[in-house]
């Protein structure tokens, strides 16, 4: 079945943005638009298309980043037909982080929605910067501006100031908060106005006069913004020349793409303002095409190769969510980057080294599937019931393979202990926590030795309360829920070396391995690094990577309380080996005992995850939530004021933030309230560290 519509034509976005802000609403605005739905779905009434599991209903709450296509011919400037527009809608809650991550790992563009009330929030800046990392272009929307509070200018200067200085509207809105009806578009200077708020159609018509004067200004600014990115169109703006329709749509494209610029467009998700949005998304954002071609190593070579997104090019594809379905078993949604994939054919799984068979393909609608044949490059599905690939892994062409660069996903902070309430349920709590594993990469599952039980880890409370959850309504599975504990990590300040010798003498042979390890401090965030120093012999190569396994392994187990250990680099620089007694297990546990020693004398200290925390409150409650702050050793970095209330930001430790949401509540008659997302690492102040050390703290 030869391609529906050319690859130039197919958009692969993104909605991005702080929780709340109204992402799913938006796409609700687009489905119904677009003619997928009859009625746009509200998250209040939880019946929306793209929040479909049960806890994102209840809770209000995007959990899962759901992917859905729609079509849209542009209806304000012509751009050449229909395009296929593949919209993922993720997560704004920052447990949830890991979501936003793989998606923009697979998108070509995005959409980042600001709430009109708030403007910048904390998790805009996050999700804004975690784009900035992956190179991907994007529009804004200022939404809610028709709502009371709401205020796309004061919106739009907080995107200049914490964000970008190069977010310039390409829309301004016609009246204010609840008198909205409609947009100026600064390309074609026309007014889009609507009647009344249920309509379906925007009217053009010309600028009303009393906003003129602010159109003639924002369009000057938009125009010389816009051809810095072509030197001929430059060049004619200089000569004072008018700039044409079709050379600015050109000339903002460009600069989009060069991430020179940001357009910046205003609505309310619902209404049909959502049409000029997405005008912007096909004329603004890239195609598979505007990209360069994707990079990888070939498995053999270990050579870089590329791949050119055409459909004649060696298939390659990347994995990047793994879902559970209760009818179909495993998802595996994946992003054509070059090839075609057809149904019944297999593929390698080059980050494994594996083969698969392609059973069947879907192209998904949130969690409604469609049968496909075959994907071509530059598409978006998902294969049902793949055995061995899981989130980042490459799947590629058998005969021309080629390993794309994976996904790095943060370490989880928090974790608590669960049990099954019977004891009959404990494989079937294995089998679930397994699978909950493969979806999720920051939820890790492990064992506590001493005390024989489950310890799940994950991004926060919240993260860790939806995955119990989860157990008892997809695998019928209820479990008992410890107190939450912080996921501590250990490190050193100084260097030091150890020596480590094994000798072990019984009947027949013997043991022998004996080491010296010099350890220091790397900088944070760069992880273990293990150095072999060893010259002319001294220890044979058979048994130096066991040294290294050795220490490897005395890394899960810190001296200071026990907790792994972090950003350290051990050198193998000296050691002696017996002819007949040596043997790799030896120098392994040689190893772990020199590298053991050598930390206990390299001023080991305890590490805490740090949180950034904003919390807002009213100004006659500021004295009482500051003075908290500092109670939990938070340090506040500035406060700020918005409409009525007073925000604060601040860094506090984890260990002292759990029930909060609690706290804040009724110190603030549950006026208050606060998000917190991951900042960084610090050490535990002594007299702490010796209570966790001693297991006196909670």
């Amino acid at each position: 079945m030869p391609r529906e519509y050319p690859i130039e034509k197919v958009r692969n976005i993104g909605i991005i943005a702080h929780i709340d802000a109204g992402k799913t609403t938006t796409t609700e605005g687009i489905l119904y638009l677009t003619g997928h739905t009859h009625k746009i779905g509200a998250v209040h009434d939880g019946n929306t298309q793209m929040d479909w599991m049960e806890q994102e209903r209840e809770r209000g709450i995007t959990i899962t980043s759901a992917a859905t296509t729609c079509f849209w011919k542009p209806k304000h400037y012509d751009s050449s037909g229909t395009h296929r527009v593949n919209i993922i809608d993720t997560p704004g809650h920052i447990d949830f982080t890991v979501e936003v991550q793989r998606s923009l790992r697979v998108l070509d563009g995005a959409v980042v929605l600001f709430d009109g009330k708030m403007g910048v929030e904390p998790q805009s800046e996050t999700v804004w910067h975690q784009a900035d990392g992956f190179g991907v272009p994007r529009i804004c929307f200022i939404n809610k501006i028709n709502q009371t509070g709401g205020d796309f200018w004061k919106s739009l200067n907080s995107i200049r100031e914490r964000l970008s200085p190069h977010a310039i509207p390409i829309q301004i809105p016609v009246g204010f908060e609840k008198e909205i009806r409609g947009v100026v578009d600064l390309v074609k200077m026309k007014a889009y106005t609507y009647k009344n708020y249920s309509d379906k159609e925007l009217v053009e018509e010309d600028i009303p006069e009393e906003l003129k004067k602010e159109a003639k200004k924002w369009r000057a600014e938009l125009v010389e913004k816009a051809v810095e990115s072509e030197d001929a169109l430059m060049e004619k703006y200089l000569r004072g020349e008018e700039i044409g329709e079709e050379e600015l749509v050109r000339a903002i494209r460009k600069s989009t793409l060069e991430k020179k610029m940001f357009p910046v467009l205003g609505g309310d998700g619902r209404g049909v303002m959502v049409e000029t949005l997405l005008d912007a998304v096909v004329n603004y954002l890239p195609g598979p095409t505007d990209l360069p071609p994707v990079k990888g190593k070939n498995p053999k070579t270990e050579k870089e190769e590329t791949r050119e997104p055409l459909d004649e090019e060696p298939f390659s594809a990347l994995a990047f969510k793994i879902a559970t379905d209760p009818f179909v078993g495993t998802l595996t949604f994946f992003r054509v980057y070059s090839g075609i994939i057809k149904k019944g054919s297999y593929i390698l799984n080059a980050s494994k080294n594996s083969q698969e068979r392609v059973g069947r393909i879907v192209r998904l609608h949130a969690n409604q599937r469609e049968d496909v044949d075959e994907v071509y490059a530059g598409e978006i599905a998902a294969i049902v019931g793949l055995k061995n690939t899981t989130t980042g892994d490459t799947l590629a062409d058998p005969e021309r393979a080629i390993l794309l660069e994976s996904i790095s996903f943060p370490e989880p902070v928090i974790s608590v202990s669960v049990e099954p309430k019977t004891k009959a349920d404990q494989e079937k709590m294995s089998i679930a926590l397994h699978r909950l594993s493969e979806e999720d990469p920051t939820f890790k599952v492990g064992g506590n030795q001493e005390t024989g039980e489950t310890v799940i880890s994950g991004m926060g409370e919240l993260h860790l309360e939806i995955l119990v959850d989860r157990m008892k309504r997809e695998f019928s599975v209820e479990a008992n829920v410890g107190r939450p504990q912080v996921a501590y990590k250990e490190t050193i300040k100084s260097k030091a070396e150890a020596e480590g010798k094994y000798i072990k003498q019984s009947g027949g042979r013997g043991q022998y391995g004996h080491v010296w390890i010099r350890v220091e401090p790397k900088e944070h965030g760069t992880g273990f690094e293990f150095i072999n120093k060893i010259r002319g012999g001294v220890i044979p190569q058979e048994y130096i990577p066991a040294v290294g396994k050795g220490i490897k392994e005395a890394l899960d187990k810190g001296v200071v309380a026990g907790y792994p250990m972090i950003d350290i680099e051990a050198t193998l620089y000296d050691g002696s080996f017996h002819e007949v007694d040596s043997s790799e297990m030896a120098f392994k546990i040689a190893g772990s005992m020199a590298f053991q020693e050598a930390t206990r004398r390299a001023n080991p200290i305890l590490l805490e995850p740090v949180m950034k925390v904003q919390i807002i409150v009213p100004e006659n409650f500021l004295g009482d939530v500051t003075g908290d702050v500092s109670a939990k050793r938070g340090r506040i970095l500035d406060m700020g004021e918005r409409e009525s209330v007073r925000l604060i930001n601040a860094e506090i430790p984890l260990s002292e933030m759990f029930g909060y949401s609690t706290t804040i509540r009724s110190m603030t008659q549950g006026r208050g309230s606060f998000t917190m997302e991951f900042g960084h690492y610090a050490e535990v102040p002594k007299n702490i560290a010796v209570e966790i050390a001693e297991g006196r703290r909670r």
